[in-house]
This record gives C-alpha cells, structure tokens and sequence, in this order.
C-alpha cells in the first residue's frame, strides 16, 4: 500500500480528505422515517457524510441497517425526513418528484446486483438508452458509448445482447452505463456478489481505476472484505448510524 494510500486510510471515516473541489457528496443530519403500522421506523437516524470528488468509499453493515436507505437518499430516489443532502454542488433536500427524476438521469449513477440490463439492447444500445432518455445530442452520445466500451474492453461485444454476454462483461456494460451521463456520483450495490474470485478482483481494480480515471465519486455497498482493500475507506453502518 502506498503512502499515500495509508494517509487515506486515516481519514475520519464520515469525512472527505481535504479538496479544494466541490465535493461529490455532503449529507449533513439526514433522517429518514418510515410509518409501519401507525408506528414510526428510523431507518437512518442524523448521517454525516462528506465525499470528495474522486472518493471511493465502501459501506459496509448488516442487513437492514440502513445501507440501501442511504444509497436512495444520495442518489435521488428518495427523499430526507429530515437533513440536507447536496450532491455534485446540487442541494436536493427539497427536490419535487420531477427534479429528482431529472437529477438522477443527469448526476447520478447506478450499478445495481442484478445489472438490470435491458435483454433486448446490444451492449452498446444499453448505454446509449441513458442519452436518449435525456435527449441529448445523439453524435456525442454514440462516441461517448464507443469510448466507454473501449475502456472497458467491451469494444468487440458492442453488438451483443446481454444473454451473449459472461456475468463479468454484463459487469463492465453497467458500469458504462452508469458513465454515460458523467456523474459526480456513482453508486454500487454489491457489484461482486455474483462473480468468482479472480472476476470479482478484477472488477474491483476496474471500478476503482475508472473512478479514478474520471475523479468520480462512489459508494460501494458490500460484504467483500477484498472491496474495503481497495476503497479510499469503510463506513460503517448499523441500525440507521454510520460509526467510525
């Protein structure tokens, strides 16, 4: 491990290093709370959490701690009870349903468990769904596409369908697509769960180089000790409070 790896690391786990940019990520006293049954659920209680711009940091915690909540809060899916969320420089504490949509499509992305890729869709048609959903400019959308797919070896499988595709490239066509909007934030949901050993190393060393790569901001959900290794730091996160 580098030295400066090693000064990373001793970071405070629910604080960015110092940056002179806009950081990726700030939630200050963010709360969520549920109704069940007439009676209220907390399932984040008061975070803290600053990233900086190019940060990578793994959360980790048992089921039903608050890690999806957290996730769907940062990305735009739901909204705070309480607290104010900015990311990218966007404070979208008070975001109508409208906005949300609009900001997930443009600032956000995501890598879920499943993939979700759409069957239909060659590799390449499913990152350029991302553009024509935000109707942008279609030539930079395909030369973006091509890059991507580039970068991530995928070149000679831009016209495979997903069901052509091994789970590793499956991997590598989600994380294109997540990158197609150039987020200031991207979040991943177990992107190793369903991979061997030597795949999931590898898919690691690769999110963490193209976040690098882009200074893009991540936060990576999962119980792969091999992931916290290679993330900037670990937050942890048990019953609604991220611990240090």
């Amino acid at each position: 491990m580098s030295e400066t790896q090693t000064e990373e690391r001793h970071r405070d786990s629910t604080g960015a290093g110092d940056s002179d940019s806009t950081p990726a990520l700030e939630m200050e006293g963010v709360r969520k709370v549920y109704e069940v049954a007439d009676e209220e659920v907390v399932a984040l209680d008061h975070a803290d959490l600053t990233l900086a711009s190019d940060e990578i940091v793994a959360l980790v915690g048992p089921s039903g701690s608050g890690k999806t909540t957290l996730c769907s809060i940062a990305g735009g899916i739901l909204s705070p009870t309480e607290g104010k969320v900015v990311v990218g420089g966007k404070d979208i504490s008070g975001y109508s349903a409208k906005q949300l949509t609009r900001f997930r499509r443009e600032s956000v992305g995501f890598v879920f468990q499943t993939v979700n890729l759409i069957p239909f869709l060659t590799a390449r048609e499913n990152l350029l769904v991302v553009d024509e959903i935000s109707s942008r400019d279609r030539k930079r959308a395909n030369q973006r596409a091509d890059q991507l797919l580039e970068e991530l070896g995928l070149a000679d499988r831009a016209r495979n369908l997903p069901s052509q595709l091994s789970g590793g490239q499956k991997q590598r066509v989600a994380i294109g697509r997540s990158l197609m909007n150039e987020p200031a934030l991207v979040l991943f949901d177990e992107p190793t769960s369903a991979l061997d050993t030597k795949l999931g190393d590898q898919m690691v060393e690769l999110i963490r180089d193209e976040m690098k790569s882009r200074g893009t901001a991540a936060i990576i959900v999962t119980h792969d000790e091999r992931i916290t290794g290679y993330a900037d730091r670990t937050v942890h996160i048990t019953d609604g409070r991220l611990e240090a």
